[in-house]
């Protein structure tokens, strides 16, 4: 027996041993759990909570920063109070990948998660230019100029037709070319998707581009589709004619009819610098010996289209230009309410003209 004392009491020893790291094991997890729970619903109370700005403060997250560089970024501007919980918060909120760049407005103790909103939606601050429909590339760069709070100079002007017009938002000192860029691709990004062009395939530069088909337009290239277009941006700025305008030009072309298009005689001018004193791009009148200015622009001269765009078009005139309203029209003149009378017949049309010239002469009394 007293053999085997020892052995006993080595095996109670061991049980005992075993139960106390089971116990230490079961209380470290346990509390593992408990110190990480509480650190999340911390780290989360702190995401949604008041931050540490005092006053209003414009912050600028630059293209290409990924969410640690958004997130030191913000710290540094003092706009969240720790780097770490920003990224855990848009992490778990699924927001991590899709903070977009830009100028932001921050509101005094904004929360980080709302900064991460207001990243995400793409909130940014008010700064916008307005390019509208019809602006020559000439125009455009004049306009951009215009704007003291861009930087730079724009290195050339663009290539006719090339630029997207609508409303672009900017960052203060954001670099005029930068601008022009934004426009460009907007233009490109329009042309893939009217013309359905596979974008993997197609040439970066854009005067290679432009000689692509697009769709099944009846015009062979989009080079066509956008003087065509730009023609139409030029004629009327009623919504509701722009298909039908559209559809003269392509029944004139069809029939080898010349174009005989006022804009395109002022382009040939102007080369597109047109005048900015109010008193017309010519900075006059068109007159009839201007009809004769020799230029393959000068649609009176030269039948067909243009060589290019004699303006940058806006989607709505692309759009047109690519579905034509189908008649049987070959004539239009302004009928004194900002829209156009069209016509059938040269006969017809010349009433229409004398009509015009009256209400014109009403006008100017």
């Amino acid at each position: 027996m007293s053999d085997e004392t020892p052995k006993v009491s080595e095996d109670k020893t061991a049980k005992r041993g075993g139960r106390f790291v089971l116990g230490f094991l079961v209380y470290f997890v346990t509390t593992c759990i408990i110190v990480g729970a509480l650190g999340f619903f911390w780290a989360a109370h702190s995401y949604s909570s008041a931050g540490p700005l005092a006053e209003e403060k414009l912050v600028t997250i630059e293209r290409g920063m990924g969410l640690n560089q958004i997130a030191a970024a913000l710290e540094a501007e003092n706009a969240i109070d720790n780097r770490y919980i920003f990224i855990f918060g848009t992490r778990i909120l699924g927001d991590a990948g899709d903070l977009k760049a830009g100028e932001y407005q921050l509101e005094p103790g904004i929360s980080p998660r709302a900064i991460a909103q207001k990243l995400h939606d793409h909130d940014v601050f008010g700064r916008f230019i307005t390019v509208r429909e019809g602006l020559t590339s000439f125009e455009v760069v004049r306009l951009l100029n215009g704007v003291e709070q861009l930087s730079g100079d724009v290195k050339s002007v663009p290539a006719e037709g090339s630029l997207l017009p609508n409303t672009y938002d900017y960052r203060l000192d954001e670099a005029r070319e930068s601008v022009v860029f934004k426009m460009h691709e907007m233009m490109i990004d329009t042309l893939v998707s009217l013309c359905e062009l596979n974008p993997d395939i197609l040439p970066l530069d854009f005067s290679l581009l432009k000689e692509k088909p697009c769709g099944d337009s009846p015009l062979k290239t989009i080079n066509d589709v956008l003087t065509l277009a730009s023609i139409i941006e030029k004629e009327t700025a009623v919504a509701a004619e722009r298909r039908r305008v559209a559809g003269v030009f392509i029944n004139r072309l069809k029939r080898g009819i010349p174009l005989q298009t006022d804009p395109t005689v002022i382009y040939a001018l102007t080369k597109g610098e047109h005048k900015n004193d109010g008193q017309g791009p010519l900075g006059r009148r068109l007159l009839r010996n201007d009809l004769d200015y020799d230029s393959a622009y000068n649609t009176y001269k030269y039948p067909g289209l243009p060589p290019g765009p004699i303006a940058n078009p806006g989607k709505a005139s692309i759009e047109a230009a690519l579905n034509p309203e189908s008649h049987d029209y070959i004539f239009f003149v302004a009928d004194g309410t900002g829209g156009h009378v069209f016509a059938k017949t040269l006969a017809e049309h010349n009433r229409n003209v004398v009509k015009w010239r009256k209400i014109r002469r009403e006008q100017n009394q």
